[in-house]
């Protein structure tokens, strides 16, 4: 879900919004951009959490985060980091700079604009994370 709702961001939301009418554009700004970033924010979480439970139980969390043991370890451990990062830029980044493009929270003409560029650029920069970490976690499975 997380990385849909990433995807769909970089290559559904953000590019469509200067084709779409004024009038229309308080639908996705007010209704649409919310719910989307309430879901994309707590499926981020989710995943770390849910991830780290999986690691633990199956014993390799402590290896695959200090980056020790098999292959496999390594190459998850990059995955899990990559994965971590990507959560941490949504929930201290992308979020509370999404806050003020939205208008959720009540800011100046300026600071909305350069906070909707932050917020597209780290997002873009989590699009561009989101292929080596699936890549790691998919070849993880393949190493011994």
């Amino acid at each position: 879900m997380w990385i849909g709702l990433l995807w769909y961001f970089n290559f559904v939301q953000i590019p469509s919004m200067p084709k779409i009418p004024d009038e229309q554009k308080p639908a996705i700004g007010k209704v649409i951009a919310p719910t989307a970033l309430f879901w994309f924010r707590w499926a981020a979480l989710s995943t770390i959490i849910t991830g780290l439970i999986t690691a633990y139980l199956n014993g390799y969390v402590h290896e695959a985060l200090a980056f020790k043991g098999s292959p496999k370890n390594i190459t998850i451990g990059i995955g899990m980091w990559l994965g971590i990062i990507m959560a941490l830029n949504v929930w201290f980044i992308i979020w509370p700079n999404q806050k003020r493009a939205l208008g959720i929270v009540e800011c100046d003409p300026e600071t909305k604009a350069k906070s909707a560029r932050i917020a597209m650029l780290v997002s873009r920069t989590n699009t561009f994370l989101s292929i080596p970490m699936l890549l790691t976690m998919v070849i993880a499975q393949n190493l011994y």
